[in-house]
């Protein structure tokens, strides 16, 4: 090991610094870093356990339409994307310790309520509640690792931290076909609840208390906007197809909620305390990470959310079965998040989102190709999800320490929670557009449809990286940065 000589004005061995200005922390940089990551695969673990449980969600609701349904997913995944903006700023005024413990406690009362909903309108109001504290969880999280992990050893626990969430996929799927079969949809909910608990307790006696920075709240018109705005044009995109895409409805929403988002963009351009921090997109490598993640996350959650529906509708697999296939590619998904972490230096970050983006397209391609003609586990699906699974493990990390180079360190928080509202954003529009191609006709085409999609996002994505090269290249290092 390296640097373990305590300096006389270091900490002790095994602890660092807040790099908060005039602040300084002895929260041992391990236990952060492991709670952080608990809380992420807290998330994820949600995320992916619903997905393979839609099937049986629709059995239970026999009466809700497919588009209306999706909001069972949807529904967590806006809150999240809408709220992470203003949580970061959040997390950075009350102070991120306040904002984790609180917010992971209300995702554990919240996956409680979620897992006694009685009616399918109650389960996606249960799970909007999700979102919102998720996008709490999230941004406190990163910005506490990013604020107690030294400069050197950042990209390393951003690795360990992506991992966490592709551990989550590696077991979700799995964990949630056998929480399935032996009762229903309703543990999947469930099991959130002693994991919260135990995060929250350990939390509380972990992570020390901080003073509040004095910065603002964030602004609430401004970031009740936002909320409106993604959610308005996710619920013209969701329902499109089951009311028609010039219905007057979805049209009101789609319009009126790009102007609710615009709204909330021009009020945070002269708002003391704004709900989007756009001055952070004026450092031109954190914004091409922004729109990397916006891609991604469109490719991504529509991946995983047809993964298995595709295995089980398609191919006739059990929830079970469904689960243990999409397993090999979340287990990758870790194993690429740990290398890009810990062997790809600073100025590759930017090959690794191209190339883990054009293995997630292939993977899309190769389903694409094949997705009405073969049903050769072995020969089309495995391929394809092992490359698809190690594309995601090495973009989320590798976008995230190329967003946080050159982050203020008092801006943590509020630039993670841009970077996540960035991804989230993609994500529900991808669910949207995979929602909208299932309801069509033609079970064979419609797959087709989803995959080029997937493949097309993924593409998008990868030319991003590609255009940080020039910037992660030629911009020198910012002193205190």
């Amino acid at each position: 090991m390296t640097a373990t000589r305590p300096e006389p004005t270091a900490p002790a061995p095994g602890f660092v610094a807040d790099s908060v200005p005039g602040q300084t922390r002895a929260a041992g940089s391990g236990w952060v870093l492991g709670l952080a990551s608990a809380v992420t695969f807290l998330a994820f673990l949600d995320a992916t356990v619903v997905n393979v449980a839609f099937p049986d969600l629709r059995r239970a609701f026999p009466e809700v339409s497919l588009a209306r349904l999706t909001w069972v997913v949807s529904a967590y995944a806006v809150l999240f994307a809408a709220l992470l903006a203003g949580a970061g700023r959040l997390a950075d005024t009350l102070g991120r310790r306040t904002l984790f413990i609180g917010s992971t406690l209300a995702f554990t009362l919240t996956s409680l309520a979620a897992s006694a909903a009685p009616t399918a309108d109650l389960l996606i109001l249960a799970r909007a509640l999700q979102g919102a504290a998720a996008a709490g969880m999230i941004p406190a999280a990163l910005g506490l690792v990013l604020a107690h992990t030294p400069p050197a050893r950042r990209a390393a626990a951003l690795g360990v931290w992506a991992a966490a969430g592709g551990l989550a996929a590696a077991v979700g799927p799995s964990a949630g076909g056998l929480l399935v079969e032996w009762w229903d949809w309703r543990a999947i909910f469930l099991v959130n609840v002693p994991l919260g608990l135990a995060v929250g307790w350990a939390a509380a006696r972990v992570i020390p208390r901080e003073p509040r920075t004095g910065r603002q709240l964030p602004d609430p018109v401004g970031t009740t906007a936002l909320a409106l705005g993604i959610g308005g044009v996710v619920a013209g995109l969701s329902q499109g197809a089951d009311w028609g895409w010039t219905d007057p409805k979805v049209l009101a929403l789609v319009i009126g909620g790009a102007l609710a988002g615009a709204l909330a963009l021009h009020r945070s351009g002269s708002h003391p305390a704004p709900a989007v921090d756009r001055d952070l997109w004026r450092d031109p490598l954190f914004a091409r990470a922004n729109i990397g993640a916006l891609l991604f996350g469109g490719a991504m959650y529509a991946w995983l959310l047809s993964g298995p529906s595709y295995l089980i509708e398609r191919w006739d697999y059990s929830v079970l079965q469904a689960g243990f296939g999409v397993t090999p590619g979340a287990v990758l998904a870790v194993a690429g998040a740990l290398l890009v972490g810990r062997r790809v230096p600073a100025r590759l970050q930017w090959a690794a989102v191209t190339v883990g983006s054009l293995l997630f397209a292939a993977n899309a391609l190769l389903l694409w190709g094949w997705a009405g003609q073969s049903t050769s586990y072995a020969q089309i699906f495995l391929p394809a999800g092992l490359l698809g699974g190690l594309g995601i493990g090495v973009v989320v990390t590798a976008l995230s320490t190329v967003a946080s180079a050159g982050l203020p360190p008092q801006r943590f928080a509020a630039g993670t929670g841009l970077l996540m509202t960035a991804r989230q954003l993609g994500g529900a529009l991808g669910i949207a557009g995979t929602a909208a191609l299932l309801t069509g006709s033609g079970q064979g085409e419609q797959w087709r449809g989803v995959f080029l999609l997937t493949a097309i996002s993924a593409l998008g994505a990868a030319v991003a990286g590609a255009t940080m090269r020039f910037n992660g290249q030629a911009k020198p290092a910012r002193p205190g940065g």
